[in-house]
């Protein structure tokens, strides 16, 4: 008796429609890359049933909460943006200390020209919830916050209660994004740092996400995607980025991969993490600034020009943009992953513009 086996293939089409750019986010340049919506269709045939798997950057219908954002010259503006782009209800955490600020440069209309989407319309942020990061519960304030000037008249701003707060507020949310990072002795050298600080950049920088996912993930619909950003400190000696920061991210991207696995199980949700090159934002302007001297980030961006693979600027946009691909259906099998987007910086192993690699020109004869 014979058996015989046959194998059907089924290619898999992919359509790409351009569309525009999303444009930059302040004094950070011009983006030429163009992002598009993209939808992909796979059938299954030969089998008394079908899988149809439909793959967009559309997100119509889905909600964004963004924890971390507090102007429009970082990353998770730029990443609020390219998520409304495609059509997300974006909704943001701000830290209680700015949260005026900003919401007053949203009235103003300070942020107008750095929330123009790619059909013309302007972002909007459907709401802003005060969030202090290294709080999970009310009885986690200590007094001296409490009466703290800069967060008078507020209340709510823990992780449980602003995910209480979202839940009430929408019910479920489909994209969650830890754009947070803090390291109050970051200019200090690590063997200089204090436990205190040390412990200080784990809490605000990496148990801050775990947290998040914590509370978030119970209100997150299936499928849906958590994303942090990190930086290559975190695996490479950064000189000037210390404080214990360094260990702050190489502690996000390890527990990056545990979360994927136990929320993958738990509650059907992906979670990765972009590991950014560096943007002259604010918050990281103001690392290492000396009158006269160039500041770490300026540094740090001359080193990424003079040695990336790609030998052009990085604009907070280019991580908008993977950050779309990342909590978007398109990336539904993606999870656990760093994703690096810093022009191949990660990938050298010498620095092209070392003395050491100068060679001298032979005398002529």
């Amino acid at each position: 008796m014979m058996v015989r086996f046959s194998m059907v293939l089924v290619a898999v089409a992919t359509i790409l429609s351009p569309a525009s750019a999303f444009s930059p986010s302040l004094g950070v340049g011009q983006s030429t890359f163009r992002a598009s919506a993209q939808s992909t269709t796979a059938a299954r045939s030969g089998s008394t049933s079908s899988t149809t798997l439909s793959m967009s950057a559309d997100l119509k219908g889905k909600v964004a909460f963004i924890a971390g954002v507090a102007d429009s010259t970082g990353y998770g503006w730029a990443i609020a943006k390219a998520l409304a782009d495609a059509g997300a209800t974006i909704i943001v955490g701000t830290w209680p200390p700015v949260l005026k600020i900003f919401q007053a440069g949203l009235r103003k209309g300070s942020f107008a020209e750095d929330s123009v989407l790619s059909d013309g319309s302007k972002m909007e942020i459907d709401k802003v919830y005060p969030l202090d990061a290294v709080f999970d519960e009310p009885d986690d304030v200590p007094d001296e916050i409490k009466n703290n000037k800069r967060y008078a008249g507020l209340d709510g701003y823990t992780i449980s209660e602003v995910a209480k707060a979202v839940e009430a507020d929408y019910g479920k949310i489909d994209i969650l994004v830890h754009s947070l990072a803090n390291g109050p002795e970051v200019v200090k050298p690590l063997l200089e740092t204090s436990r205190k600080g040390y412990l200080a950049a784990s809490s605000a920088s990496a148990y801050s996400a775990v947290s998040l996912l914590q509370k978030f993930g119970p209100i997150m619909n299936e499928g849906g995607a958590m994303l942090s950003l990190t930086y290559i400190a975190s695996e490479k000696v950064i000189p000037g980025y210390g404080g214990g920061m360094s260990s702050a991210k190489a502690q996000l991207e390890s527990d990056t991969r545990t979360l994927a696995f136990e929320a993958g199980r738990k509650w059907g949700v992906r979670v990765n993490t972009i590991s950014a090159g560096p943007l002259k934002s604010r918050a990281a302007s103001a690392i290492g600034k000396e009158p006269g001297a160039k500041t770490f980030i300026e540094l740090a961006i001359d080193y990424s020009n003079a040695n990336a693979p790609l030998a052009q600027d990085l604009y907070s946009d280019d991580v908008g943009n993977s950050a779309l691909f990342l909590t978007s259906p398109m990336a539904r099998t993606v999870t656990g992953v760093t994703l690096y987007v810093d022009n191949g910086l990660h990938a050298m192993g010498m620095a092209l513009d070392a003395r050491s690699m100068e060679q001298e020109v032979p005398a002529e004869a």
